[in-house]
């Protein structure tokens, strides 16, 4: 059954992952061994998938998702399946702060495209049929801006980063039809890399280009693929900079990016984080045309298990409030429990305290 869509973002929302339980890590343990079979893996999944939805729609969310639990990584799983994109093991992994993530990482191999047998597809329709209209079905992916990280293109397969975004974009117009056909109505895209954009000392874009020309071009890219949206379908952006085990990538406001990105970026929504010093104030969000899209505040931090004060979380809305309208604002986590299988160093228990918590602030506030 496909939920009608009316107003996602939510008062009361969230990112999209959520704490893998030792049972699905010992499933893909044992899978990784050879001591049971992909589709004894895919029904323990299921399972699981099960029990967080009931568990999201008994603390009382609107909104809810698969937990991202039949992935490993937020984003590499879906760009591997993608066409002329592969997943390799590098070198070394990702710095964050004070860590090094697990090594795996995705290149450009050839013309990319929609696969048209993309597996998140029939992921989601399972997920779907579980949720069965009791609430929203959010489908999370990555932004199509995470190809444009360097590294990954392929200079002998697309010599100029103009064609190889144009066949990002088809693709991804392609990706937003098959979800839509499936039955998405809320889909959400996930961006480090735009984040990024905000850094003093840009790291790992192309070289070739300006700040400025990487933020037009991200613009352009996000802009291109929602032309062809329906008009049912919410599309919003979720700005991260990093969530591997409580650890992060770098910091930096949204100052930079907000007069052309929060000003013209025609999503439905944008889910902020602000939940340490780390993302700056909030004078950006006077960028965000009033009337246009939500701005979800990521007061409440996934990366650690204390449990936010509502006094304080409601400060910090009235706080965001005076850049842009009290009705237009959101509630959410910063960024998911869960970005990798690993998680953050937090318990499942915590995980729904935070989760039950903004729910309780929003009505509170909203209703």
């Amino acid at each position: 059954m496909t939920v009608t869509l009316t107003k996602a973002p939510f008062k009361a929302d969230h990112v999209g992952s959520l704490l893998r339980p030792d049972t699905l890590h010992k499933a893909r343990n044992d899978f990784k061994e050879s001591t049971i079979t992909a589709s004894q893996l895919r029904e323990i999944e299921t399972a699981e998938i099960k029990r967080i939805v009931d568990k999201q729609i008994e603390i009382g969310l609107e909104v809810v998702t698969d937990g991202e639990f039949r992935r490993s990584w937020w984003h590499l799983d879906f760009l591997e399946h993608l066409d002329g994109i592969e997943g390799f093991v590098p070198e070394s992994g990702y710095h964050f702060q004070g860590e090094e993530t697990e090594r795996y990482n995705i290149r450009n191999t050839g013309k990319i495209a929609f696969n048209p047998d993309h597996p998140f597809i029939q992921d989601f329709i399972e997920f779907n049929n579980i949720v069965d209209g009791r609430a929203t079905a959010k489908q999370t992916i990555p932004s199509p801006n995470q190809l444009f990280h360097a590294g990954i293109r392929n200079p002998e397969v697309y010599p100029d980063v103009e064609t190889y975004a144009d066949d990002i974009i088809k693709a991804y117009q392609d990706a937003v039809a098959a979800f839509y056909k499936a039955g998405v109505r809320y889909l959400q895209f996930d961006d480090v890399y735009i984040a990024g954009l905000n850094v003093d000392d840009l790291f790992a874009y192309e070289p070739d280009y300006s700040r400025e020309q990487l933020i037009e071009l991200a613009l352009r890219v996000v802009n291109s693929v929602l032309e062809a949206k329906p008009a049912d379908l919410a599309i919003t952006t979720h700005l991260c900079r990093g969530n591997y085990k409580s650890t992060w990538a770098f910091e930096g406001s949204y100052a930079q990016i907000a007069p052309t990105l929060f000003a013209k970026e025609e999503v439905n929504g944008f889910f902020l984080e602000y939940d340490d010093d780390r993302s700056g104030n909030f004078q950006p969000l006077a960028h965000i045309p009033n009337g246009g899209a939500q701005v979800v505040i990521g007061a409440v931090t996934s990366k650690f298990g204390n449990l936010e004060e509502k006094e304080a979380i409601k400060a910090r809305i009235t706080d965001a409030a005076k850049y842009v309208p009290l009705e237009q604002i959101c509630l959410s986590p910063q960024c998911g429990f869960a970005s990798t299988h690993h998680g953050n160093k937090l318990t499942e228990e915590q995980q729904w305290e935070k989760l039950k918590l903004i729910v309780e602030v929003a009505k509170e506030i909203w209703n």
